[in-house]
């Protein structure tokens, strides 16, 4: 079992992942932290808050998920025509 330490390590890890990961494609959330209470529970997996951004950063991330749906992953993009 993870002591509380490790765990927010390990969240801090992929939190940072994330954050390099998004800065890759221009991406920067503003709130992108490690839940704090989530790490120190024995119970629950720790969670990383993505936070608020505002309406540019978010169109942003939508089209970069769409890309990847389009050519990493076939047929989980959007539907042609969907209304």
């Amino acid at each position: 079992m993870l002591t509380a330490r490790d765990r927010v390590r390990q969240a801090e890890g992929v939190m940072a992942e994330l954050h390099a990961a998004l800065q890759e494609v221009g991406i920067t959330l503003p709130s992108l932290c490690v839940d704090p209470v989530s790490c120190a529970s024995s119970v629950m997996a720790p969670l990383v808050e993505l936070g608020r951004c505002n309406l540019d950063t978010a169109q942003r991330l939508t089209d970069v998920l769409v890309d990847y749906a389009k050519t990493a992953a076939p047929g989980h993009g959007p539907k042609e025509g969907r209304r």
